[in-house]
């Protein structure tokens, strides 16, 4: 029996027994990070959004992995003092080296602060559309509607214009319309009001716009805008389109297409033109 606790107090004197501890208990809190944090997040499931729910998540885990990671430091022997001052010595430098990254680390806590959109929100920056899948400390993760994945620093989101395309339940279609010089304005109007009211899915409130946007080149612009819920914004304007169409066709109103008129001068004062020049012609003296 002496023997046994001479061999266990041996092994627990060993180097390899501490080490082995040390990689216990990371285990064990890493186990428990994991299980704390979807503990949370089921508390938390219908108080916070999204994008709260992701933050806490990350929070909690991250926070419980670090307080076991300097326990496992701990039992190894490490002197903590030590490795945090040279911590401290090495983020001042990190931060030297990096000031981009820092930029978007505080660019990250002020959207995750402001919220001004959230995971599974469709959102526009610049030319770049899709739907959110993650808000990270550095950068916004993307998936556009051909199914790329984008990376988006958050830096550049704070300067850019985002435009959050799922933020209100209800989105306004405006169709762009021309109709020819010679065409009853009022008669057309009438036609497009009557298509809409008869559109399943366009909303009655708020009701259709008619607006006269100018007089173009080849045609009367129009700016026709009916609303739709969300869901259904592109649906609406695709079949809102196609009745235009079918609806103008029936009524003879004409959808004019660009005309373009050449004039070569007048009958007294021609204007001399050369439709090909070959390699042994010369352009008339006039053009040169």
């Amino acid at each position: 029996m002496q023997e046994i606790i001479a061999f266990i107090d041996l092994l627990k004197a060993s180097p390899l027994f501490a080490l082995s501890k040390a990689v216990l208990i990371f285990i064990i809190g890493f186990i428990v990070a994991r299980l704390a944090s979807k503990a949370v997040l089921k508390i938390a499931e219908n108080k916070m959004t999204a994008h709260g729910k992701l933050f806490l998540k990350r929070s909690v885990f991250y926070g419980i992995l670090a307080l076991v990671t300097v326990s496992a430091l701990d039992n190894i022997g490490l002197d903590l003092s030590i490795l945090l001052g040279a911590a401290g010595i090495f983020t001042v430098a990190l931060g030297f080296a990096s000031q981009t990254s820092a930029s978007n680390l505080i660019s990250g806590l002020f959207l995750m602060i402001e919220r001004p959109f959230s995971i599974t929100d469709v959102i526009r920056v610049n030319d770049v559309t899709g739907e959110v899948i993650s808000i990270d400390l550095l950068s916004v993760k993307l998936r556009t509607f051909d199914n790329l994945f984008v990376r988006i620093p958050n830096e550049s989101m704070i300067k850019s214009a985002v435009t959050t395309l799922t933020k209100y339940p209800i989105r306004r279609a405006d169709l762009i319309i021309g109709i020819a010089y010679k065409e009853d304005i009022e008669k057309v109007r009438e036609i497009l009001l009557d298509i809409a009211s008869k559109n399943l899915i366009c909303l009655e409130e708020p009701a259709p716009v008619f607006i006269l946007t100018g007089f173009g080149s080849s045609s009367i612009d129009i700016q026709f805008s009916v609303w739709a819920r969300r869901e259904n914004f592109l649906k609406l304007k695709n079949s809102m389109y196609i009745e235009i169409k079918n609806a103008f066709d029936q009524q003879g109103i004409e959808i004019p297409f660009p005309h373009v008129s050449l004039y070569a001068g007048s009958a007294t004062t021609p204007f001399p033109m050369s439709t090909k020049v070959g390699a042994n012609e010369s352009l008339p003296p006039e053009s040169k």
